[in-house]
């Protein structure tokens, strides 16, 4: 397992990504899923970093877990932050139009229909958000 403790700021997305990308290299992980788990991080990363200590800064720590045969990765983000859990809002209505639909939540939806499995606890005063992608 691979770990990255970094300020949850958007303005590092960029060394995370690299982080989670490397890892994803050293396993052959294939382009589209590697695409799918970055546009996961991202989204996820951004909200801990927009909303979980605002308007301080705090940490996020990232960790990045291979297993399997076939190749599964979980990736876990862990906060200190305001307990939040993103899969506790209803899925919006993608049925309706933009204009109607309300706002938010269309990030986190994506994360759900694009990862095998998304998990959130809140455990000893940490959110521990993982999602998990079969390769």
């Amino acid at each position: 397992m691979k770990e990255l403790t970094i300020e949850a700021k958007v303005a590092n997305l960029q060394d995370v990504l690299a982080f989670v990308d490397e890892q994803l290299e050293a396993h052959n992980c294939p382009m589209r899923e590697q695409m799918q788990l970055d546009v996961a991080v991202e989204e996820l990363f951004v909200n801990i970093a927009s909303y979980a200590y605002n308007p301080e800064v705090g940490p996020a720590t990232i960790l990045v877990q291979t297993e399997g045969d076939p190749l599964s990765v979980i990736i876990t983000f862990v906060d200190h932050g305001v307990p939040y859990d993103p899969l506790a809002k209803e899925d919006p209505d993608i049925t309706l139009s933009a204009d109607e639909r309300q706002i938010g939540g269309l990030g986190i939806f994506m994360v759900k229909k694009s990862m095998d499995e998304v998990v959130y606890r809140y455990e000893d005063g940490k959110n521990i958000l993982s999602i998990k992608k079969q390769i």
